[in-house]
């Protein structure tokens, strides 16, 4: 085929290397693209004398490759992105087909078309032109006396020069980040020269979008705060951004990935819109930089909770030493137990069929035995350790956020805090900074759970020194358990609130006190038969009221003499305990038991 003088092979795509993975480009495709942009291409000096005809509303479509249009079948070979070069030689004997070819070239993703007209084409066709502008679609007429290598080598050149600028200064970012965290700095170090790099705000924030670092005005932080977290939990691995009209835009967000799991986003924001899409190289640098010191801080952490547990558990345990010793210690903490305190205990209700209970105690903490936060236990799935690890999360946030100086960890089984008290009646569930991180830890640990989960909590006497705190931990443990066996799921018992429960939850043997109601009511022990439970609920009603028939009655919607009835039926079947006091202290200690589950 004929090329006219200068020109290069009809048909022979010219590219640069493939800019690797897709980030964020300032087109429309919302990819990231290292090239120049349509109005740039103008501006080279081999292209001093062409002119825009048409299409001016898409002078920031990005070129990354230029193509030569010789061959009549050229839209099989156009890519994405590309500056398509044309004598018009193809098309010389079918005009009509020149209307659909800016829409043809459009759907694929072109940057811009250049004709060089005179040789093979006089002029273009008045619905061509109207079509680019419709479409923003740029066509520029080329000078005659500019060849077609001229122009292939200088833009390739220029575009090449881009991507090795870019590039060379993301690696020089890259360099300077890697070199503070290999210095001991940690993520505000890291958004502090990121900020400084691109002179926009920048801030860290996690999967719940609280900031974790941030630099740059407070307003602009601030505004960052706000942002739209559906949004940035949409972004792709590479990350994604709002562009404007001349190529930049008010902020990029970049997920911050490690092994596979998504520890936040890193954002630029400039209210200015300066942000171009070749920040976002930085960004991405800054987000590998951010998930090391990331997963540093939780291996750091992971290790800090599995020594502050030991040594609560220690302290629960009653084998931590005296209590200037202890004191001591937990001052290097941030804990404060030099004041009156009390122990809660949270535990995972609805434990999976075959886990073992909780060993029970003798003296020393439930927990000796127990793993630190992250540990396992036999015949505990996924899910359970999840919800455990939820768990702890929750009560960690709420204790911290009421009370600074309050110790708290977590055991395979139970999250352990020892708060202060507050001079009030600390049995008083109603009010208080018990009663406000009881509340806050539920809706923490319900907020993000696949399946709904309840947890029971219980809560100790307060006691003012450190030596008390293995009895006060047993009477949280104990609290726990008679609370969840009278309540259910979800139960929230102080150690006061147990009365005469807690005399029976001493009783290492259930089967001893199974005997003891089985012989103190006899056939009432059972469920068997209506007609007995309905008879044990009268009892059971005529002890609350002290033997007061007409209060009985009422309570229970009978007419006085059907009481006195079922009054006589009763003394048949289990004695006088209408004269026997002691017999009446039996029967009540019986209906206890059994109100008490799991006993």
């Amino acid at each position: 085929m004929y090329a006219p003088k200068g020109e290069v092979t009809p048909g022979m795509s010219y590219t640069t290397a493939d800019p690797g993975p897709p980030a964020l480009r300032l087109a429309s495709t919302g990819t990231l693209t290292y090239g120049l942009s349509v109005g740039e291409v103008l501006g080279v000096s081999t292209l001093n004398g062409a002119r825009l005809i048409a299409g001016r509303a898409g002078l920031e479509r990005i070129v990354q490759r230029l193509n030569v249009m010789e061959v009549p079948d050229i839209l099989s070979w156009v890519k994405p992105n590309e500056l398509l070069l044309t004598t018009g030689y193809p098309l010389r004997n079918t005009p009509q087909s020149l209307d659909n070819l800016v829409s043809d070239l459009d759907e694929r993703g072109l940057a811009a078309l250049a004709i060089k007209l005179g040789r093979y084409l006089d002029s273009l066709p008045a619905e061509m032109i109207a079509q680019a502008d419709r479409r923003g679609f740029p066509l520029i007429l080329l000078p005659n006396d500019v060849g077609f290598d001229d122009i292939l080598n200088q833009v390739l050149t220029d575009i090449l020069n881009r991507q090795a600028s870019v590039l060379a200064r993301t690696e020089e970012v890259h360099r300077a980040l890697v070199q503070i965290v290999l210095c001991g700095g940690g993520l505000q170090e890291v958004v502090d020269e990121v900020a400084t790099l691109l002179d926009v705000a920048v801030v860290v924030v996690d999967g719940e979008q609280r900031v974790l670092a941030g630099a740059g005005p407070d307003e602009h932080v601030q505004a960052m705060r706000a942002f739209d977290a559906g949004r940035h939990a949409a972004c792709g691995r590479g990350g994604c951004g709002i562009i404007g009209a001349h190529g930049t835009g008010d902020h990029l967000v970049v997920p911050v990935m490690a092994g596979g799991f998504d520890h936040g986003r890193i954002i630029a924001f400039s209210p200015g819109g300066t942000l171009r899409g070749t920040d976002l190289g930085i960004l991405e640098r800054a987000a590998t930089v951010a998930a090391l010191v990331v997963t540093k801080q939780q291996a750091v952490a992971a290790v800090e909770s599995k020594y502050r547990a030991d040594f609560l558990r220690d302290i629960l345990a009653g084998r931590a030493g005296d209590d200037d010793r202890v004191i001591a210690h937990c001052a290097g903490f941030g804990w404060d137990l030099d004041r009156p305190v009390m122990v809660v205990v949270a535990e995972l209700d609805g434990r999976p069929r075959g886990t073992p209970p909780a060993p029970e105690t003798d003296g020393k903490a439930r927990g000796k035995g127990a793993e630190p936060e992250g540990g396992t236990r036999g015949g505990r799935g996924a899910e359970e350790r999840s919800a455990q690890e939820r768990l702890a999360a929750a009560w960690t946030t709420a204790v911290r956020r009421h009370d600074r100086g309050a110790a708290v960890a977590s055991f395979a089984h139970e999250v352990v805090a020892v708060i202060g008290a507050d001079g009030g009646d600390p049995a008083e569930l109603t009010a208080g900074p018990v009663q406000a991180m009881l509340k806050e830890a539920s809706s923490i640990f319900a907020e993000h759970l696949p399946v709904r989960r309840t947890f029971s909590t219980g809560i100790s006497r307060t006691v003012t020194s450190p030596a008390a705190l293995p009895e006060a931990y047993e009477q949280a443990v104990k609290a726990v358990r008679v609370g969840r066996q009278l309540n259910g799921a979800g139960a929230r018992a102080h150690f006061d609130q147990l009365g005469v429960y807690r005399l029976l939850s001493l009783v290492s043997d259930p089967e001893e006190l199974h005997a003891f109601v089985r012989e103190t009511l006899g056939d009432l022990a059972t469920d068997d038969e209506p007609e007995l439970v309905d008879l044990r609920r009268t009892l059971q009603v005529l002890l609350e009221t002290n033997l007061n028939v007409a209060e009985t009655a009422r309570r229970l919607h009978f007419h006085y003499n059907t009481l006195r009835y079922r009054i006589g039926k009763l003394e048949r079947m289990l004695g006088a305990f209408t004269e026997d006091a002691h017999l009446r202290l039996n029967l009540t200690l019986a209906l206890h038991v059994l109100r008490m589950r799991g006993i």
